[in-house]
């Protein structure tokens, strides 16, 4: 059992870790001096809708990742 619980402590922080990292490269939901002169496509020349996509799929992987810390956090309650 000690094994288990140091390898789910270390798959907690790992997966912490990468929520984190994912959270930062959300845009901010306020777009800012963008929005007030119509800026519809990023520097690049990239489409909003590639931009929204990216997003989208960013959010999703938010919410896997947050429920795999809660579900780790239990289940190291569990064992504990």
């Amino acid at each position: 059992m000690p094994a288990l619980r140091i390898a789910l402590n270390i798959l907690l922080i790992i997966v912490s870790i990468v929520l984190i990292a994912v959270i930062l490269m959300q845009d901010a939901k306020t777009a800012g001096l963008g929005s007030a002169f119509g800026n519809d496509t990023t520097a690049l020349g990239r489409s909003r809708s590639a931009k929204a996509s990216k997003e989208a799929k960013l959010q999703k992987l938010t919410i896997i990742l947050g429920a795999a810390v809660g579900v780790i956090a239990l289940i190291l309650l569990i064992i504990g």
